[in-house]
């Protein structure tokens, strides 16, 4: 016998896997400045160790970036936040796009404008949060 059977039928309503309050740019964000203080310790040492493993590390830390990102983007966000910030189908794009520019860079630069894009994400973020 199926267990649907057994249990009552019910419908319930959930824009994330969880209850809110449990999802945060603040994750990507941490990620994302681990991957610019490894791009600038690799440019300030000399060893060939260390610069390979700082290349295995930093590529680790921006895939984590973009897991963060995807996971805000399509547990938290709802149709309504975008009918309301129409830019964030771009502004989702752009950043983790810019994650994984910053997996076969070493230039700080790329890192530090993942960490803009971040924040962008996080203002919206925010906005949202205020209206819950």
């Amino acid at each position: 016998m199926r267990l649907s059977r057994l249990l009552p039928a019910t419908t319930v309503y959930a824009h994330c896997d969880l209850p809110c309050g449990v999802y945060d740019p603040a994750q990507a964000r941490i990620e994302a400045e681990s991957v610019l203080a490894i791009m600038k310790k690799y440019e300030a040492n000399d060893d060939f160790v260390f610069r390979t493993r700082s290349l295995i590390i930093k590529e680790e830390r921006a895939e984590l970036v973009k897991h963060h990102l995807w996971v805000l983007w399509t547990d938290y966000f709802k149709p309504e936040h975008l009918e309301k910030h129409p830019n964030l189908h771009d502004l989702f794009w752009r950043a983790t796009k810019q994650a994984g520019t910053c997996k076969h860079s070493v230039d700080p630069a790329d890192a530090e404008k993942l960490l803009d894009l971040i924040k962008e994400v996080d203002e919206v973020f925010q906005a949202t949060k205020k209206g819950q």
